[in-house]
């Protein structure tokens, strides 16, 4: 029997559509403290970093105690609105649950790493009941800021396979960076945040159109 092979996915723009809720929570947040809302293509733009360094990015002349508190505020800002049941949830990409059953059923080992909180996370996965396909989880609770890998040898570690056998696949070139950063093959999504050419140059292998390219990627 061959060794297990790893796919650890990014979660917001890759599982699933949070950019709605996103620019909402960070148009709230940004109003809370007196300041103009920013520009939604840029909040996208930051989607993927953890909060701290989504604060910083958006407003770079800040300082950090204001970046602390932003990001504070933001936190409880997006856990309000996913308890609007006015609002919609968070919806899964086509295609994408299809995907994780074919390979969780081929032996694939599952594991995410993402920039959300892991109450959010394990809020996110519970609503769609797709825990359970997934071996390892690590977010940015636990770790440094995306591109920094720490996220990404965790979930190896975790599941016990190295970096060779393995693969992250994400919208964003923090997702990206990560896996060049740790050795791991990187596949791109373009039904994200940022765009193919963009993960190209950062260092993808490929970049999948649809969640059908994606299972045929991995399968290659």
């Amino acid at each position: 029997m061959s060794p297990p092979r790893l796919a650890v996915f990014d979660c917001d723009g890759t599982l699933v559509d949070s950019s709605a809720n996103i620019v909402r929570a960070m148009h709230g947040t940004f109003a809370a403290f007196g300041l103009p809302a920013p520009d939604p293509h840029a909040v996208r733009r930051v989607v993927g970093l953890s909060l701290v360094e989504a604060m910083q990015a958006l407003l770079p002349e800040a300082d950090a105690g204001l970046h602390a508190r932003m990001a504070e505020d933001y936190r409880h800002a997006f856990q309000r609105l996913r308890a609007d049941r006015r609002l919609d949830p968070e919806p899964m990409f086509a295609g994408v649950r299809d995907l994780l059953d074919r390979l969780a059923a081929d032996g694939w080992l599952l594991g995410i790493a993402t920039g959300k909180s892991d109450r959010g996370l394990a809020m996110c996965l519970a609503h769609h009941g797709i825990a359970g396909h997934f071996v390892t989880l690590h977010t940015a609770d636990r770790h440094p800021s995306k591109p920094h890998p720490a996220m990404l040898m965790a979930c190896l570690a975790d599941a016990g396979v190295e970096a060779a056998r393995a693969v992250i696949i994400g919208d964003t070139v923090f997702d990206i960076g990560m896996g060049v950063a740790a050795g791991v093959r990187a596949l791109g999504v373009d039904w994200g945040y940022h765009e193919a050419a963009e993960l190209r140059a950062a260092g993808a292998a490929a970049v999948a159109r649809d969640a059908a390219e994606l299972g045929a990627l991995l399968d290659g």
